[in-house]
């Protein structure tokens, strides 16, 4: 209903304010850019679908006996800790309640500002270490920021020997935690790749949300609500059905240490985005093997719109930069590059666009060239909505206080405008960055 509410909303409006069809440059260019996101908007409604037949995971009659190990990289700044801490306790909670074997690697920088108060956190618990990436660590192909550390834990692991089938590694954030969903559905998943055996499934991802006790910035909490939805619709279509070729999520991402260890994280100097270059080698390497589950991760949305834009700036340059990576065969990109054109339209869709175009040519008439263009209009516009509905509803259904608030989803819904707008900034940040060959890495205050 959040999706055909709004639909039958839109094509009623639509309907009844068509007038003569135009032919005029607004017309054509209105027909084409709001047009732009359909193969999107299709693939995120088969998304939505698979994701509603998911189904919820089993309880599991014992503990699973392969080892799990849960990588959390930090850049270890004050501003970070409470938000580490956080992490570190829920995954010390929850994951021995469903598997055997644990170790929860926190990953950081020799010398990096908060290294005592770190190795305080880890002293409190048995299943926790340090991994220290030495100052002079350098990869092959000069590796920088999350990738290196990635790396570098990686290649710790093929040293120790844990790079065996029967290993897997739990990538997540050092502002997201786990719960006891998320903890049942990874125990699920495993299990059922044991009983497997070869035709089992070597990575998988779940479902980020945002609570609302973790907000610092109400706004930007409201904005964010996009993100949980795009996993249950575009996500759960590439990754839930076995070939990524569309990103992935660094964080409550699960691989097979063993595939891990074949792929490594070095992909080069200018890699921002390594999730996402991660899942394309992937996909290149093993189709089809990809599995969705809906455990949640529980972690915080920026905590200024200044840094959403900045989050936004660094996610659209590195894609755009991965996009046109000729190292990986454009079969493998095509996806990416499609989604991520479509996304870079974003701020010249935007009805504060349109209108501003209407009166610098002194006209307002923004029919379609054609009738038939009427349905797709509101497909779109409804998936739209329907995003940032859908992430709000798994945002709240994640909090303490599971309560839809009527004051929240009013603020949502009239604000739309407004957050897709901020989105339309951060892609043109993002896109002049890239303009400037400037592959910086943005890490921005976790405080909760």
């Amino acid at each position: 209903m959040s999706f055909l509410l709004p639909f039958f909303i839109i094509l009623a409006v639509l309907i009844k304010s068509e007038g003569d069809h135009e032919s005029g440059f607004l017309a054509w260019y209105t027909t084409i850019v709001w047009s732009l996101p359909t193969a999107v908007t299709i693939r995120g409604l088969l998304g939505g679908v698979l994701t509603r037949r998911h189904p919820a995971a089993a309880p599991l009659p014992e503990l699973v006996r392969n080892l799990l190990i849960v990588a959390i990289p930090t850049i270890g700044r004050a501003d970070v800790l409470p938000a580490l801490d956080r992490v570190v306790t829920s995954c010390c909670r929850h994951l021995p309640n469903a598997f055997a074997q644990i170790r929860i690697d926190v990953i950081i920088e020799e010398g990096c500002a908060a290294r005592s108060a770190i190795s305080l956190l880890a002293g409190r618990y048995d299943n926790v270490r340090i991994v220290e990436i030495p100052a002079t660590f350098r990869t092959a192909r000069g590796t920088r920021f999350k990738a290196r550390a990635n790396h570098f834990a990686n290649l710790a692991r093929i040293k120790s020997g844990e790079t065996r089938d029967d290993v897997w590694v739990l990538h997540m954030d050092d502002d997201t935690g786990v719960g006891e969903d998320t903890v049942a559905d990874l125990a699920r998943f495993v299990s059922d790749q044991h009983a497997a055996g070869t035709a089992g499934l070597h990575l998988a991802q779940g479902v980020l949300a945002f609570p609302r006790e973790h907000a610092s910035n109400h706004w930007v909490w409201l904005a964010d609500a996009i993100r949980p939805a795009c996993d249950v619709s575009l996500f759960a279509a590439g990754t839930g059905l076995g070939t990524p070729r569309c990103g992935l999520h660094g964080e409550l991402l699960l691989v097979r240490a063993s595939v891990e260890a074949a792929i490594g994280w070095d992909f080069g100097p200018s890699s921002t985005v390594e999730d996402a270059e991660f899942a394309l080698r992937f996909s290149e390497r093993y189709p089809g093997r990809s599995g969705w589950f809906m455990g949640r991760s529980y972690g915080a949305s920026p905590a200024t719109t200044r840094d959403f834009l900045r989050q936004r700036e660094r996610w659209v340059a590195g894609l755009l930069r991965l996009a046109c990576n000729g190292g990986i065969p454009v079969r493998q990109r095509l996806p990416l590059l499609h989604n991520v054109l479509v996304w870079l339209c974003c701020p010249i869709q935007h009805p504060a666009v349109v209108l501003a175009l209407g009166l610098a040519l002194s006209s307002g008439a923004t029919c379609p060239v054609a009738a038939a263009v009427i349905p797709v209009w509101a497909v779109n516009g409804a998936f739209t909505w329907w995003l940032y509905w859908e992430g709000y509803r798994i945002n709240v259904h994640s909090s303490v206080d599971t309560r839809t608030r009527v004051s929240e989803a009013i603020q949502l819904l009239a604000f739309i405008p407004l957050f897709v707008l901020w989105e339309g900034i951060g892609m043109v940040r993002g896109v002049l960055l890239c303009l400037r060959r400037d592959a910086r890495f943005t890490v921005i205050a976790k405080p909760l």
